[in-house]
């Protein structure tokens, strides 16, 4: 391996045995003919690829891809069933936060601990030790034992200490959201100063702006295997549209027909979720959601302010004598960002018989909001905004990414979300489901 690769990685994998009960380990342990009681699984299965020395790359995929186990195995707290692999320079890993530490030892007798565990002399912390608590922020509570110390002191510490050690290589698994929200801009501070000074970093992160913002390459793994390889935002673009749409997605389990075809040229939907979160008495159900740009491209990733169409169809199992119909977008935190229903934008409906399917479509300014990755929730309802029956609500029916590099970003300024346009516009199915 050349020394520009920081990182190398050949032919990776990692199997696990797995036994239905506990008893099986036992009995395959003893048996004499040497019988086997287990199955294997694969956690990794040939994973290759490098990482330049400087270079950030992220790893994206669902949970149980593998990455975890990916990282703790270059970390060195796994050992891989088969392949190879090479790290070159000194290694900080923010993978469970604290693990290692002792709960009995106070916070500054851990941290020369995990010193002591990274190689580093008495003297070499010592040094180090000053600019550890002043990230820590703790004061006095440093002196007490970690057992004693709340959730948000333990991983102020466990973080300050990984981060404080100068590393050549920086491994991180979804840590850059630990903490309160002043700790959380202080850690992202200094992961940009580890970009910034060259420090080679793999970063594992369920946020695909984060991915596209930080790095410059990114790798997909599904089910223990690299899917994909290559620029981050084409990757996690492939990803995102992959993850909602493309895993299996059947439709709606109560909805009686499938959606309906695009036309030529038109909106192609997809269906809702099976495992979508969905509520309401079932007196109509929503079957499929798309969000498009003006020319019919389903969007996964979002950059604003852009002028987009939300379009879902609807099949009504009940007659609708004041059907309506609304929509929200949602934080992967809960909070609602924006939002609107017919009856605020005063579209009134008329009647919707047994069988009948509408396809509605709100078409909006999307405005400047924070990158992120972000849910739509959809809802169809009978009646009044303040006296109504709530037929279906659907609050994970469409993920997406948002993810710009304006000025608007950089200088922490977002529109107002009243310089958003809102229309509706409905079209209505034969009673036979189709269009």
């Amino acid at each position: 391996m050349g020394a520009e690769l920081a990182i190398h990685v050949e032919n990776l994998s990692k199997v696990y045995n797995l036994y239905d009960r506990p008893v099986d380990r036992l009995k395959e342990a003893l048996h004499p003919g040497g019988r086997s009681y287990h199955r294997e699984f694969y956690a990794l299965r040939d994973v290759s690829f490098d990482v330049p020395r400087g270079e950030t790359v992220g790893i994206i995929g669902r949970n149980g891809s593998g990455k975890s186990t990916l990282l703790k195995i270059l970390a060195g707290v796994l050992t891989p069933t088969a392949g190879q692999t090479a790290v070159h320079g000194r290694v900080s890993s923010l993978l469970e936060l604290g693990a290692g530490f002792n709960p009995e030892l106070s916070g500054l007798e851990n941290i020369y601990l995990q010193g002591t565990l990274m190689g580093f002399s008495r003297p070499e912390m010592e040094a180090r030790v000053p600019a550890i608590l002043e990230f820590a922020d703790i004061g006095a509570f440093i002196h007490q034992p970690v057992k004693h110390y709340s959730s948000g002191m333990f991983v102020r510490v466990a973080f300050a200490c990984a981060i404080n050690v100068d590393p050549d290589i920086l491994i991180v698994d979804e840590a850059l959201s630990v903490g309160d929200v002043r700790f959380q801009v202080k850690c992202n501070r200094k992961f940009s100063e580890f970009r910034e000074m060259g420090k080679t970093i793999l970063l594992v992160s369920h946020s695909g702006s984060d991915v596209v913002r930080l790095c410059s390459r990114a790798i997909w793994l599904d089910s223990g295997m690299v899917r994909r390889a290559g620029i981050a935002k084409r990757i996690v673009e492939e990803y995102s549209a992959w993850m909602v749409h493309d895993t299996g997605i059947q439709p709606a389990p109560r909805a009686d027909a499938a959606p309906a075809p695009a036309e030529k040229g038109g909106d192609e939907l997809v269906p809702i979720p099976p495992n979508a979160f969905i509520t309401g008495d079932g007196g109509a159900v929503i079957q499929a959601i798309g969000l498009f740009a003006e020319d019919h491209r389903r969007l996964a990733l979002l950059s604003g302010p852009t002028r987009v169409r939300l379009v879902f169809q609807v099949t009504a199992m009940t007659r609708l004598e004041n059907p309506y119909f609304g929509f929200q977008i949602v934080s992967a935190k809960g909070l609602q960002v924006m939002g609107s229903n017919t009856p605020v934008l005063n579209r009134t409906m008329s009647p919707i018989d047994k069988g009948e399917r509408v396809t509605v479509c709100f078409s909006f300014l999307f405005p400047e909001i924070e990158n992120g990755s972000y849910l739509i929730a959809i809802g169809v309802a009978d009646g009044t905004p303040e006296t109504h029956i709530r037929h279906q609500l659907v609050a994970d029916a469409y993920e997406f990414q948002f993810l710009s590099t304006s000025s608007y970003q950089k200088q922490g300024v977002l529109l107002k979300l009243t310089d958003c346009a809102f229309d509706a516009t409905v079209t209505r199915g034969r009673r036979d489901g189709s269009s």
